[in-house]
């Protein structure tokens, strides 16, 4: 897995060049567009799977919960875990884990082993998304280190916006388990260049907290099953409990950690005033944007009566609007602080969402199109700079940690987003939609402001480092 040529870095400032670079990249593209393509893929199929394994289109809701969920609890376990093996390995072993999930989730004949079989494949994808971002910080120089940030949020929009349409593709000429037999090819690509081009990372001396790894997993786990019961006002007792022994096990790990040299929840750089306030302004970008994905199709589909494949199309400028901020935000990222970018973004997706909730009663085509390619805008030019803010706040040692955040705070959003919309259409049996989508306008707003306050911490936290 290690037999790659010899990469050319310029020890002054880190950093492939050349054509080492480009291919460096390609592997990490390669590898976030599978994990993310099929982690978007399956939702189209959950009909499809329901009739063909005799399940109910609740219990088939698992087929995506599972890889979620295991996807979230893994991240920080294997983030550390990729710091003492190497993230180019760690990225090698999840790309082949995946393919086997994938294998297995094609055979499967029951949804029990459908399930079992996305839960591994939530693990593969882990390894690849918990270590991304720190191999994109030993591919580029520090100095660029936004360009290939920028660059891998293209990949990140892409696989998530291609998913539905692919599965849809895929649909129409073959059966749902094909959605899992296209990840062969596609993985066995992604895994060749990604044991001939990823580059070699300094290691930790010493494996990861193996107790602190099972804390880590109990507290995000039970933590995220009874927020979800309670979203959706299902077994309340139940809810409550696993909460409380969710937030026992995250006070035991922060009690543990503190002391740890390579901790797995990493309170050493939660310590870090630039390094927090970047995490909370992505965690809430996130919840903002999930409380529009997951709303907006029932509002276009339920609300304004457009079929499903209009649906489709009219939220495609979300992703179209991310990567068209691309090529501006990588000119800047580097040079300006995230305080100030990511606060303009997260301010132009506020003002987009609200301006989705005010939509007249029977809005155009285009009404919802520019406002919905405004908030992906705005949101795409967000991501990358804070992000890079998180990167650069913490030690080269430290980049496995500072991976695994970026990732948490982007999932625990999204988690925490599709359980505020599950719990708002709860409550308001009327008007849901609207009402969520103000609410995205709220959050980011709120994030804009979080943001901001960066821009008064002192010149050696803050600013130096967004």
């Amino acid at each position: 897995m290690n037999s790659q040529p010899p990469l050319t870095m310029e020890p002054s400032s880190g950093g492939l060049y050349g054509a080492d670079r480009t291919r460096a990249m390609l592997a990490v593209a390669l590898s976030v567009f599978l994990a993310l393509l099929d982690y978007a893929i399956a939702n189209v199929a959950l009909p499809d799977i329901a009739l063909d394994l005799k399940a109910s289109a609740s219990a088939s809701i698992w087929v995506v919960n599972a890889y979620q969920m295991a996807s979230l609890v893994t991240l920080l376990p294997l983030a550390a875990l990729g710091s003492r093996v190497g993230f180019a390995r760690l990225c090698q072993v999840g790309i082949a884990l995946f393919m086997v999930a994938s294998f297995l989730c094609a055979m499967a004949t029951s949804l029990p082993v459908l399930a079992c079989a996305r839960v591994v494949q939530g693990i593969g994808g882990a390894c690849i998304m918990s270590v991304n971002i720190a191999l994109v910080r030993f591919i580029y120089p520090h100095a660029e280190i936004g360009r290939g940030i920028a660059l891998n949020g293209v990949v990140v929009a892409l696989g998530v916006a291609l998913g539905p349409t692919a599965a849809a593709g895929i649909l129409t000429v073959a059966s749902w388990p094909w959605l899992f037999w296209i990840n062969l090819p596609l993985g066995a690509a992604a895994l060749a260049m990604a044991c001939y081009a990823l580059p070699q990372t300094p290691r930790a001396d010493r494996m990861p907290d193996v107790p602190g790894s099972l804390l880590c997993m109990l507290a995000f786990g039970a933590c995220i099953l009874g927020g979800d019961g309670l979203a959706h006002g299902q077994g309340i007792a139940v809810s409550v409990l696993l909460l409380v022994a969710g937030l026992l096990a995250g006070a035991a790990l922060v009690r543990r950690e503190k002391l740890a040299p390579q901790p797995i929840l990493p309170v050493d750089l939660l310590g870090r005033s630039d390094f927090t306030m970047a995490f909370a302004t992505g965690l809430c970008g996130f919840v903002a944007s999930n409380f529009y994905i997951v709303s907006m199709p029932f509002m276009l589909h339920d609300t304004l009566g457009f079929g499903a494949a209009a649906t489709g199309l009219l939220i495609t400028p979300w992703p179209v609007g991310i990567m068209l901020s691309a090529p501006v935000i990588r000119r800047v990222a580097d040079r300006i602080s995230a305080g100030i970018l990511s606060s303009i973004g997260l301010g132009v997706t506020g003002c987009a969402f609200f301006l989705l909730w005010l939509l007249p009663e029977h809005p155009s085509v285009w009404d919802i199109v520019w406002r919905t390619a405004m908030a992906g805008w705005g949101f795409g030019f967000f991501q990358p700079p804070n992000n890079r803010a998180m990167m650069v706040a913490a030690p080269a040692h430290r980049a496995g940690g500072a991976s695994g955040m970026v990732q948490v705070a982007r999932q625990a959003g999204q988690t925490l987003g599709a359980m505020g919309v599950a719990a708002f259409f709860a409550f308001f049996k009327v008007g849901a939609t609207h009402y969520c989508l103000f609410m995205a306008g709220c959050v980011a707003v709120l994030a804009a402001l979080a943001s901001a306050s960066r821009l008064a911490l002192p010149a050696g936290a803050g600013r130096h480092a967004g």
